[in-house]
């Protein structure tokens, strides 16, 4: 694949209120914190803005219907890092994923919102879809977050066979979108012939839903 596929931007008719993504930041708050993340919209584009599914999602995870203390996550497509950093902030231990030309952005953001005591629960590595998936243990992650990663249809199985990788029975996915275009709906029925899928959280002010998969049906916490 292109190195470049990742931090190639939308198609600017199709995205509202670009204005705010050529902001060098933008501040949020969250799990009793103020985070200033840093944005870079023209040298890294969408790997290097927040996304309204990336806040959507923090705040769902917020609500408290997912208890994050202790347990171990991974968050796929980063690219700003405010999910994981908010991740981390409610009690978890979190790999930071995206691409390798991401990362030293990814990372810059990671160190200046999370306190020097709670560093050591978040790691930033690189993760292309479908490469070198050996270097991820299989079935470690409880939950696995990814916020507007199914944008680009040529992604589509390399992330369905990174889940797969990274999925054991107990691992809970959770995936926040906006359903704009059929290629996104495709992705979702693709989703749904490996996993049980079930729609748990949607914003209106922001058209964004949140999706929770997991490998089988378990009917008790499902």
């Amino acid at each position: 694949m292109d190195n470049k596929m990742a931090l190639v931007p939308y198609d600017d008719s199709a995205v509202w209120g670009l204005q705010k993504f050529h902001k060098s930041s933008s501040v949020y708050h969250f799990a009793s914190h103020t985070i200033q993340i840093k944005q870079n919209w023209k040298q890294l584009g969408v790997a290097a803005v927040v996304w309204d599914a990336a806040v959507v999602l923090c705040t769902y995870l917020e609500m408290g219907s997912i208890d994050l203390q202790g347990r171990s996550v991974i968050e796929l497509g980063a690219g700003t890092g405010l999910l994981g950093i908010v991740a981390t902030l409610l009690g978890a231990h979190v790999t930071i994923t995206d691409r390798e030309a991401a990362l030293e952005f990814l990372e810059s953001n990671v160190q200046a919102n999370l306190p020097p005591d709670l560093q050591p629960r978040a790691v930033v590595k690189e993760l292309t879809w479908g490469r070198n998936l050996g270097n991820f243990s299989p079935g470690k992650f409880d939950f696995i977050l990814g916020a507007d990663i199914i944008y680009l249809e040529d992604t589509f199985a390399d992330l369905l066979q990174t889940l797969e990788h990274l999925c054991s029975e107990h691992t809970v996915i959770l995936l926040s979108c906006r359903i704009r275009y059929e290629r996104d709906q495709n992705f979702l029925e693709m989703l749904k012939g490996r996993f049980s899928v079930r729609e748990v959280h949607y914003d209106p002010s922001k058209d964004v839903r949140v999706f929770k998969a997991r490998r089988s049906i378990h009917k008790e916490d499902f």
